[in-house]
């Protein structure tokens, strides 16, 4: 089904001035002609302190931000927390509910340069006032109109038997709240994030398990899989081998959805025997969402490109997100956030000058992540919206 128009809205990059915090925020901001307005918020540190010092240094800068494009923290639906000691710093982030509902996504995933946290946070801000939401368990449910969007975080099993049974469980565990609210996987699950442990050992499990989940509950080659990223990151609870983010909205309809692909840049998935979309376009009234797959130096065979060499694998990555935006009429230009994770804290230095070079103002986070093929050396996940 043909996507609906883009509004004339643009993407507004923002550097914010944190003072003498040793810390760094950038916003990206997107308004629609209804007066909504979307903004995503990356915080990185210097490294600097302890975990106290440089988990207040992440706050003052993200509250610097805040400010800057004059929103509350209560406009929040989604933050991502990246740690690079989750189990010991899990704790201490409980405090950052702040008494304002929102979905804390908690992952260990070491940012770079080395610093102890990072955070993405999604805010969105209505002109008629504070948004319509709920809190139930680990989702944030936000309701406008017609469409309730749910946003999940941390999802995991601690049950042994190996990232297999483990994915199993939480997938069923989820398509059974999702039915409680009138809603199902394969119709109104747009975006999933897969975080796995040890995933040089446990990604085939995952991956199994997935196949065998969509094969009995109508996601097929045929039909559709869901956008995705599978890379590594432990969840606070040591024995989930796995956990997920998920992010479903109901009332949605099956028009309002393109699945993307380009396929003279990467092969369906499926041809390698993994099941998910390369990248998924939402449309609404006044904007659209772009929501683009976990995304690395592959060729339309399937083929790894330009092994041991990190910087021509940013750029053969690149490549593919631009072939996949321009399908939704779209560009780099577009683009509201990015996370960059590497297999290797060493490239930190050099794939940060080259992303400055070639990617601008957008906001990103950078950490340490290895992706499911060793070969890979980076890998890219972009937000677009326009």
């Amino acid at each position: 089904t043909p996507a609906m128009p883009p509004c004339e809205a643009t993407i507004e990059w923002l550097s914010i001035d944190c003072g003498t915090l040793p810390a760094s925020a950038e916003v990206a901001r997107f308004r629609t002609a209804s007066g909504v307005m979307e903004c995503h918020i990356t915080v990185r540190l210097l490294g600097e302190g302890g975990t106290t010092e440089q988990l207040y240094s992440l706050m003052k800068a993200y509250q610097h931000a805040l400010d800057a494009v004059e929103i509350d923290v209560s406009s929040a639906v989604f933050r991502r927390i990246f740690c690079s000691d989750v189990v010991n710093q899990a704790k201490l982030l409980n405090s950052l509910s702040d008494g304002a509902p929102c979905a804390l996504s908690r992952i260990c995933q070491a940012p770079l340069p080395a610093a102890k946290f990072a955070m993405w946070a999604y805010h969105l801000c209505s002109p008629k006032g504070g948004m319509d939401t709920s809190m139930e368990g680990q989702t944030l449910s936000c309701h406008r109109g017609a469409l309730t969007h749910h946003w999940t975080a941390g999802l995991a099993d601690t049950e042994e038997n190996g990232s297999h049974d483990q994915t199993r469980r939480v997938l069923e565990n989820y398509e059974q709240w999702l039915q409680s609210k009138g809603m199902n996987t394969a119709d109104h699950v747009v975006r999933t994030w897969w975080f796995v442990q040890n995933i040089d050992a446990d990604y085939q499990g995952l991956v199994d398990a997935r196949c065998d989940f969509f094969d009995t509950h109508g996601l097929t080659a045929d039909t559709h899989y869901i956008a995705s990223t599978g890379i590594a990151g432990a969840h606070p609870e040591v024995a989930a081998r796995v956990s997920l983010d998920s992010y479903a909205i109901s009332g949605l309809r099956s028009e309002q959805v393109d699945h993307l692909c380009a396929p003279d840049y990467l092969c369906p998935t499926h041809d390698y025997g993994v099941t998910f979309e390369r990248a998924t376009a939402v449309s609404y009234a006044d904007r659209r969402h772009i929501f683009i797959s976990g995304t690395a130096s592959i060729d339309h065979t399937g083929q790894v490109l330009h092994p041991g060499d990190v910087v021509s694998q940013l750029d053969r990555t690149l490549e593919n997100i631009e072939a996949l935006l321009s399908k939704a009429g779209a560009n780099l230009g577009d683009l509201a956030s990015i996370f960059v994770y590497l297999r290797d804290p060493a490239d930190g230095v050099v794939i940060e000058a080259a992303l400055h070079e070639k990617i601008g103002q957008v906001p990103y986070i950078l950490v340490e992540a290895p992706v499911c093929r060793p070969g890979w050396l980076i890998e890219i996940e972009p937000f677009s919206v326009l």
